[in-house]
């Protein structure tokens, strides 16, 4: 049966087990496969036609694998491809895009700040997005280069120095919110909360991710209904040990992690 198919998750790299955890904990019936790309990352610092190549080829993988429904999650990949996916396949989607309207929606100081990289910055659909929600409030948008490398490596606390150079201008111009546009970054949150202000809201997609992806499986009857536990396959083209030690911090359920080399 399709409702027993997996759902299939990709990003560049380990950043999008930030929103398999949310998947996986608001559905934890459906089984999942995560594809991590990270001999390609960081994507946003590529081009949007290699973005879109990486994009299809692991599209065309997930399916093989036979998913139901594929999350992108990645920001750089949905602000860059998701036009084109949904052009070229007829299968279901959910990306991811910076949260930029409720920061706007909650913000009391006018002023919020978006860390992201610097492909999701400069795409079109980051710009409209904004376009759209921003009304009088200051955006203070800022590329977060050198991050995705450096949680790639594991070592998170290495990246305290670039996070202070790049938020710390931010809390002087007193946002009142900042947005991590890149599914990497939220691993970086306890990291951020040593030096930022406590009233300082730290905003990512992942819940509403997860939502999103409940909402599309029920609307399209691809819902697992079997009441059985869903299982877990984890796909990368880097380091086994460095997604197992971030899989360990954020589930408890068994896992599997397999080599693929491209």
């Amino acid at each position: 049966m399709k409702t027993n198919q997996p759902i299939g998750i990709f990003d560049s790299g380990v950043g999008g087990l930030s929103i398999w955890k949310e998947v996986s904990q608001l559905l934890p019936n459906e089984s999942t496969i995560y594809l991590a790309d990270s001999n390609h990352a960081p994507y946003g610092a590529l081009s949007r036609e290699q973005i879109i190549e990486l994009s299809v080829n692991n599209t065309d993988f997930l399916i093989s694998k036979q998913c139901k429904l594929i999350v992108v999650a990645c920001n750089t990949a949905t602000t860059n491809a998701i036009a084109v996916l949904r052009k070229n396949y007829r299968f279901p989607f959910i990306g991811i895009e910076p949260a930029t309207k409720p920061a706007v929606i909650n913000t009391k100081t006018g002023k919020i700040g978006i860390l992201a990289t610097k492909g999701t910055l400069v795409s079109e659909l980051f710009s409209n997005t904004s376009e759209k929600y921003r009304g009088n409030v200051t955006i203070i948008e800022t590329i977060g280069e050198g991050l995705v490398p450096i949680i790639e490596s594991g070592d998170l606390h290495a990246a305290k120095p670039l996070l202070e150079k790049y938020l710390l201008p931010m809390v002087k111009q007193g946002v009142d919110s900042i947005v991590l546009g890149c599914t990497h970054y939220p691993f970086l949150i306890p990291v951020i909360r040593e030096f930022i202000p406590p009233g300082i809201n730290i905003i990512d997609s992942g819940k509403a991710v997860a939502e999103q992806t409940k909402n599309i499986l029920i609307n399209n009857s691809l819902n697992n209904e079997s009441g059985q536990v869903g299982t877990s396959v984890f796909y990368t083209n880097g380091d086994e040990q460095v997604l197992n030690s971030f899989l360990n911090g954020i589930t408890e359920k068994p896992t599997t992690i397999q080599s693929i080399s491209w």
